[in-house]
């Protein structure tokens, strides 16, 4: 299952940069996780200062 981004997302990037295969892109006033290229490593989640990220 893929990881999300809660509505806690600061908008930073940290999650985006630390994503191996470029999944996480900046939206509609959050980062979002695509879920197909999602590959569950949970590195994106180790990169967010706010705790903002889990699995969905």
């Amino acid at each position: 299952m893929a990881y999300v981004i809660s509505d806690a997302c600061i908008s930073c990037g940290s999650c985006a940069g630390g994503c191996p295969v470029g999944a996480i892109a900046e939206g509609d006033g959050k980062y979002e996780i695509n879920a197909d290229a999602c590959i569950d490593c949970g590195s994106c989640a180790g990169e967010c200062p706010v705790g903002a990220i889990s699995q969905g």
